[in-house]
């Protein structure tokens, strides 16, 4: 389904995502002049793995799941992109396939840009070079960052960042707690930490009884940040 405009909030999240807000007001005005708005029901594919990369999207609302099947034919979550986040530039510079699956992950909406009006951003604003360059350059050092932890720090630090990052992304502050709107079950959060749900389930549990956290159904509510920080650094 495809809607001519956004609404309110969702341009807010584009214009505040921490990379777009940084680019000139020309360049940020020419990219929305070549975007159309795209609106997803949960769970509606967006792209597949192995095909042609045609377009370059903005997240306006919502979340984007990106995954991969592993030797069993599960699917397996390995980030969810935010609100304000661009993503699948990649394939556009090096014109390989798609390398991950990607579903909307609840209602999404997306600002998308074809290839060939993204060939022609590039080709007029030196600008959006160097910008996609910083912007690889840090989902880089993420990378190394997120292997560094998986192979030096134990499941329940690892666990304690993640949520601290969900709450950074997610976060919606109600008093003294933060309530983390995505919605992800325990066995979703433990593909992304590469562990199993048991153990997940445990270290949770241990979150609860020290104060960092309140597990409901589908939800994580933030209870101590401090407490949190203090998990992560053990």
């Amino acid at each position: 389904m495809t809607s001519p405009i956004l609404t309110a909030a969702e341009r807010q999240n584009i214009e505040q995502g921490s990379w777009f807000s940084k680019l000139s007001l020309g360049l940020r005005q020419a990219i929305l002049a070549r975007a159309t708005v795209r609106r997803f029901a949960d769970g509606a594919l967006l792209s597949t793995r192995g095909q042609p990369a045609e377009d370059w999207c903005g997240v306006a609302a919502g979340a984007v799941r990106v995954s991969s099947v592993s030797l069993s034919g599960k699917q397996i979550a390995l980030t969810y992109v935010e609100p304000g986040t661009w993503f699948g530039d990649i394939a556009l510079f090096d014109g390989l396939p798609r390398t991950h699956d990607a579903n909307a992950h609840g209602p999404t909406t997306l600002l998308a840009v074809r290839k060939a009006d993204f060939k022609e951003l590039l080709s007029q604003h030196v600008e959006l070079y160097e910008a996609l360059l910083r912007l690889n350059c840090r989902r880089l050092r993420l990378m190394f960052d997120q292997i560094e932890d998986l192979n030096t720090r134990p499941l329940s630090a690892r666990l304690a960042k993640q949520i601290l990052l969900l709450a950074k992304s997610y976060g919606i502050a109600q008093g003294e707690e933060i309530r983390i709107s995505l919605q992800l079950a325990q066995e979703d959060l433990a593909q992304l930490l590469g562990a199993s749900r048991q153990r997940v389930n445990q270290e949770l549990k241990g979150f609860e009884r020290e104060g960092a956290v309140r597990v409901e159904p589908t939800r994580l509510v933030v209870l101590s940040r401090d407490k949190l920080l203090a998990l992560a650094d053990r």
